[in-house]
C-alpha cells in the first residue's frame, strides 16, 4: 500500500480556517489489501465533510443526529459495535481514523474537511498541523493561506521535525494581508538517511501569527450579511489580582505529580506583580490555610511562599468542598486589598471528592452559593482519573474555565501555561453593544474579565437594508470605566472580501455558526434541565444546518459492499 499523494491544504479567512486533507493511496500488491487514512486534527475543530473514491465510486460521509445515527447503526452491526472512527489522542488532538479493502492494483482517494475558530492565547493565533505519514510519499505538501484583512503583524512557521534540508523545502510569501506558507518536501528530502526508507516526516508542523491592530474598538468584517467583530485591547494598565491557590494534597497527588506542581507554583509566585494578593490552601482529608489572610506579593512574602511551596507533600483523602468554601471565606474577609482589583480562585486538584461532602451535586450548589458571582474560579483537573464533568460544571457556573492537565513530562509547563493565560487581567465587566433593530442571532457579548493576550469575538447576522453599524463598548479598566464606540459601514466592509479568490464566500456565516454552537454546548453544561435540552436543540439544528461534527451529532461513513458496511465518526469531548 503506497500513499502517492498527500495535501494540506489549509484556508485561514479572518481567523477562520477551513483544512482539506487529500491522501491518494495505490495498492502496488496482487491481491487486495488494506489502506488506512488517519488524520490528527485539533479538538477544537468540527469535521465538515468527508469523503472515498474507489475506482471513479464515491461514498460520502453524511452527517445526522447522533441519536438516531446511533440507531441505524445498531441494526447495521447487530454483531457487536466497532469503535467508531474518532477518539481523543493528546492534549490538543483528536484522530480520525478510516480503513478500507483496496483490490490489487486499485487506487483510493480519502478527503477529509474540517474546520475551526483560531484561538488568541498569549498574543498569538496557532494553526496546528499534524504530520504522520509513516512512509515517504512521492507528493508531499502543506498549503496554508492566510488572509487578514487588519494586516499580518508576525508570522511563523515551525515544525518539531524540521532539519536544515526540510527547512529548503519550506517557503513563506507574506505581503500586508497575505501570506502563503509552502511546505513541499522531495522524497530525498523526507528521509531520516539516504540509504533507509524512513521518513523524518513525525510531528507538529504550526503556523503561528497575530494581526495589527488600529481601532480602540476593535475590528469589524462583514459579509453575506453576516458580522464578526474582534476586540483586543492591549498596553493596558493591568488590574491588580488577588489569587488564592487551592492545591490538592491527597495521596493520589503523590510523586510525580506533586513535583511537577511544586515546580510551576515556584515559577508561578516569580510572575506575580507587587501590587497582586496571594494565599495558598492546601487539602486532603483536612484543608490548611498556609496564611490566615491575603498576603501582598512582596519580595519577601514570595520567598516565604516558596519556601512554603516546597514542602507540600502527598497523602489521605480529598475535601474539595472545604478547600473551596475556606478558599471563598478567605477572599470574603480579606482587608485592604485593592479597590480595582479582580479575585480569582485556582484549584487543581487530580481526582473526585472523597472526604466531607462527596456529592458533587451538593459541592457545585455550594460553591456557586458561595461565590455568588463576587470571584471567578478556574478548574485545573490532572490526570484521568478527575471527575472533569464537575470540575467543568463548576468553573463555568462561577466565570471561569476548567482545562484537564495531561500527566506528560510537560505538565509543570501546562500549569504555567494556564496561569500566564489569566496572570494579566486588564478590563472587568465588557458589554459588546449592537442596536436591536439591527442585528439578531447575536453570540455573547458580556464578558466578566479580558486578559492580556486573548481576543473578544461577537458575531451575529445583520437585518437587512442596514447602511450602519454602530458598535458601543463599555468597560471597566484598572484607571477608570471606558466607552469605545465605533461605525461600520456595511457596503464598504463587504467589499474586502469581494475581491479574494481563495475566500469561501460565507466564511464569517460558518463562523457564526460554530461560535454559536460552541456557546450553547458550553452554556447547556451548567445549565438546569429543561434548559439543556432547549440549548442543545438550538445547538444540534445549527449543526446539521451547517454539516459539523458536533458532541450532538455523527458523521455515518458506508463502506463498498462485503465489508462491515457503515461506521460512525463521533466527536469526543474532554469530559468523555
Amino acid at each position: 500500500i503506497e500513499i502517492y499523494s498527500l495535501h494540506v491544504d489549509c484556508k485561514v479567512t479572518s481567523r477562520f480556517a477551513h483544512t482539506i486533507i487529500t491522501s491518494k493511496i495505490v495498492n502496488r500488491a496482487n491481491e487486495s489489501r488494506e489502506a488506512t487514512f488517519e488524520v490528527e486534527l485539533p479538538k477544537t475543530a468540527f469535521i465538515t465533510n468527508f469523503s472515498m473514491s474507489i475506482d471513479g465510486k464515491v461514498y460520502l460521509g453524511i452527517i445526522k443526529e447522533k441519536a438516531s445515527a446511533q440507531k441505524e447503526y445498531d441494526t447495521a452491526v447487530s454483531r457487536g459495535q466497532s469503535a467508531g472512527l474518532v477518539k481523543i489522542t493528546g492534549r490538543k488532538l483528536e484522530q480520525f481514523h478510516v480503513s478500507v479493502s483496496v483490490a490489487a492494483a486499485s487506487k483510493v482517494t480519502f478527503e477529509l474537511m474540517y474546520e475551526e475558530l483560531l484561538k488568541r492565547q498569549l498574543g498569538k493565533f496557532e494553526l496546528l498541523i499534524k504530520v504522520r505519514p509513516r512512509q515517504l510519499v512521492k507528493r508531499f505538501q502543506i498549503d496554508v493561506h492566510i488572509f487578514e484583512p487588519q494586516g499580518i503583524s508576525f508570522l511563523e512557521a515551525n515544525s518539531t521535525f524540521m532539519t536544515n534540508e526540510l527547512t529548503e523545502a519550506l517557503t513563506k510569501v507574506q505581503s500586508e494581508t497575505k501570506a502563503h506558507i509552502l511546505f513541499k518536501p522531495t522524497i530525498d528530502q523526507q528521509k531520516i538517511n539516504p540509504e533507509l526508507d524512513e521518513t523524518l516526516l513525525d510531528g507538529d508542523f504550526v503556523v503561528r501569527y497575530d494581526v495589527k491592530r488600529g481601532a480602540t474598538a476593535g475590528d469589524i468584517q462583514i459579509t453575506n450579511g453576516y458580522f464578526v467583530h474582534y476586540f483586543a485591547p492591549h498596553e493596558m494598565p493591568v488590574f491588580p489580582k488577588n489569587v488564592i491557590f487551592v492545591i490538592d494534597r491527597s495521596g493520589s497527588m503523590g510523586g510525580r505529580k506533586i513535583e511537577q506542581t511544586r515546580d510551576a507554583l515556584l515559577k508561578v509566585l516569580q510572575d506575580l506583580r507587587p501590587e497582586d494578593h496571594f494565599g495558598f490552601i492546601t487539602f486532603n482529608n483536612k484543608v490548611v490555610e498556609w496564611k490566615s489572610s491575603l498576603l501582598r506579593a512582596t519580595a519577601e512574602n514570595v520567598a516565604s511562599a516558596a519556601g512554603f511551596v516546597q514542602t507540600i507533600s502527598a497523602s489521605g483523602g480529598t475535601d474539595i468542598n472545604r478547600a473551596l468554601l475556606t478558599a471563598v471565606s478567605l477572599l470574603d474577609k480579606a482587608e485592604g486589598l485593592p479597590e480595582r482589583s479582580v479575585s480569582m480562585i485556582i484549584l487543581l486538584t487530580d481526582g473526585q471528592p472523597t472526604s466531607g461532602e462527596t456529592n458533587v451535586g451538593v459541592i457545585q450548589e455550594n460553591i456557586k452559593k458561595a461565590i455568588d458571582g463576587k470571584y471567578a474560579l478556574f478548574c485545573l483537573g490532572f490526570g484521568f482519573d478527575v471527575g472533569y464533568k464537575f470540575l467543568e460544571k463548576m468553573a463555568l457556573s462561577n466565570g471561569g474555565i476548567a482545562r484537564r492537565i495531561y500527566e506528560t513530562a510537560d505538565a509543570a509547563l501546562q500549569l504555567q501555561g494556564f496561569y500566564e493565560e489569566v496572570a494579566t487581567p486588564i478590563l472587568m465587566q465588557i458589554e459588546m453593544q449592537y442596536p436591536e433593530n439591527a442585528v439578531e442571532g447575536l453570540t455573547k457579548n458580556n464578558f466578566k474579565l479580558f486578559f492580556e493576550g486573548s481576543e473578544i469575538i461577537v458575531s451575529g447576522k445583520i437585518k437587512n437594508d442596514l447602511d450602519v453599524l454602530p458598535v458601543e463598548i463599555k468597560a471597566q479598566s484598572h484607571a477608570s470605566d471606558l466607552t469605545l464606540k465605533e461605525e461600520a459601514y456595511v457596503k464598504e466592509k463587504e467589499q474586502v472580501f469581494k475581491n479574494q479568490s481563495y475566500i469561501f464566500g460565507n466564511f464569517i456565516e460558518r463562523l457564526w455558526a460554530y461560535l454559536t454552537i460552541q456557546q450553547l454546548l458550553e452554556k447547556s453544561i451548567s445549565a438546569q434541565e429543561e434548559d439543556q435540552k432547549a440549548l442543545e436543540a438550538q445547538a444540534l439544528e445549527l449543526s446539521l444546518q451547517h454539516n459539523f461534527v458536533t458532541p450532538l451529532t455523527s458523521m455515518v461513513v458506508t463502506k463498498p459492499t462485503g465489508e462491515q458496511q457503515t461506521e460512525l465518526a463521533n466527536k469526543p469531548t474532554e469530559a468523555g
